[in-house]
């Protein structure tokens, strides 16, 4: 049955599967491309490209010695790969398990399909630490002090935290301000915050590889890009030198947005956790109060 759904181009034989399996393979590479453009992997990727066909071509041409050295040479090569393309790698499991997750959520549960379908309705919750990260921003902004603020609402990133000073503190606006104030100690690195709690502050953030970014982006826009790059966080940046505020998400930055453009994306981000805790809660009072009905019931029968 399954070899009827196909055609003959002369003597190949071209099956349904046999498109499916190109189509998935050409899926994949352009995300492997994707994740690898603009950056050093890629170039190391083409080297890589270019010396398995050189060892390919040598061997063709019978050149045993020279084909001997090089077959050494490549029986590590795909532990070199995994080495060498180790953040690659990462990125790509952390964007499949992205999307698988957000898949089974929005599929397999009603409690995520009625908070999705309020979401696509626009009714979505606001966290405590929107309006903090937001006036803040823009004090620092009218101010000309720099800062770096990442939101985790997976997480509470401890592999970075922990490079910084950990203060589990709530979030407010005058705890951000003081924070990078240019004369406090903790000013100079990145506030972590989650589960509307500042984890830690003047932590050190990855820095992006992309060979293809401005110029004009420091250090603090290249540790935000990076930052991105490689975990599910949204990260608000105020330039020094402009006053400006970014945001930045899965390695791509947004410039010169407005307080309400700020606060929109904020809140979108943010939302879904939050929502699914009051969905999470909601849920737990139905249960209880049908247990307490089946207790009542219970305990009605019994002394009847």
């Amino acid at each position: 049955m399954l070899y009827l759904l196909g055609f003959k181009i002369g003597f190949l034989e071209i099956r349904l599967w046999d498109i499916v399996d190109i189509s998935l393979v050409a899926v994949l590479l352009y995300q492997v491309y994707k994740l690898m453009k603009g950056s050093m992997a890629m170039r190391v990727f083409l080297g890589f490209v270019f010396f398995y066909g050189f060892y390919f071509l040598v061997k063709s041409l019978q050149m045993e010695l020279l084909s001997n050295i090089l077959s050494y040479v490549m029986s590590g090569g795909i532990l070199a790969l995994i080495i060498l393309f180790q953040n690659e790698i990462r990125k790509f499991l952390l964007m499949v398990a992205k999307s698988m997750s957000d898949f089974w959520h929005r599929n397999s549960n009603p409690i995520f399909r009625s908070f999705y379908k309020n979401q696509a309705n626009g009714k979505s919750g606001t966290s405590p630490s929107l309006n903090a990260v937001v006036e803040a921003a823009r004090e620092m902004s009218f101010s000309n002090t720099g800062a770096l603020i990442v939101l985790s609402k997976n997480s509470e990133l401890r592999m970075i935290a922990s490079s910084g000073d950990l203060l589990d503190a709530m979030v407010s606006k005058r705890i951000l301000m003081s924070i990078f104030y240019k004369n406090s100690p903790l000013h100079d690195g990145a506030v972590i915050i989650h589960d509307d709690r500042v984890v830690a502050a003047r932590c050190i953030l990855p820095v992006s590889e992309n060979s293809d970014l401005p110029a004009q982006f420091g250090l603090r826009h290249r540790a935000a890009i990076g930052m991105t790059e490689s975990s599910d966080v949204l990260v608000v940046v105020v330039s020094e030198e402009t006053g400006q505020i970014s945001l930045v998400r899965n390695g791509e930055i947004s410039h010169n947005l407005s307080v309400q453009e700020i606060r929109r994306r904020l809140n979108a981000y943010l939302s879904t956790e939050n929502n699914l805790r009051e969905e999470i809660k909601q849920v737990e009072k139905i249960i209880k109060k049908e247990l307490e009905e089946v207790e009542k019931e219970k305990k009605e029968g019994s002394t009847s």
